[in-house]
């Protein structure tokens, strides 16, 4: 029993454990509210996964393999696969023999890909104006250095 009787009856501070999950469940809530915001801004039968391997190759350079792609993504080769079967089925992306390994191939995007990526960017922006209004532009030059520095944590923390 406490000496303080009045020490039981303090809140507590919260622990770790809690405010963690509770980090990850609003990253979570976002994620899917986000995805389906870009998805209405893709062209029909695109969806987020889709733009997501886009973005990569855009950003990082194409010319990866696809199981570097799969690694990045922390899906199995397999889904990788289907996912590329379906850009280049539309001619977003294309793929070519691995000059390094014959057994695999390199993805590239094609001049198609960077316009689809770059559409839903730009069909973003009406969505990005009206939340502009609504969540300040000081507050997200504050939350993105946080959360790119929990992303790098967390990126080469992987688990196995």
């Amino acid at each position: 029993m406490p000496d303080d009787p009045t020490e039981a009856t303090k809140p507590q501070a919260p622990t770790a454990g809690p405010l963690w999950f509770a980090l990850f469940t609003e990253i979570g809530i976002i994620g899917q509210l986000s995805r389906t915001l870009l998805e209405k801004r893709l062209p029909e039968g695109l969806i987020s996964a889709h733009f997501a391997v886009l973005n990569h190759l855009a950003r990082l350079g194409d010319g990866k393999t696809p199981l570097s792609i799969a690694r990045a993504f922390q899906v199995p080769k397999t889904s990788m696969t289907h996912t590329l079967a379906i850009l280049e089925g539309r001619g977003l992306i294309t793929l070519a023999p691995n000059p390094a390994d014959g057994r695999s191939k390199l993805v590239y995007l094609t001049e198609a890909g960077r316009a689809v990526r770059q559409g839903a960017i730009d069909g973003l922006s009406p969505d990005i104006e009206h939340l502009a209004k609504l969540y300040s532009l000081e507050k997200v030059e504050q939350i993105v250095p946080l959360l790119e520095e929990l992303r790098q944590i967390l990126d080469t923390n992987r688990p196995g």
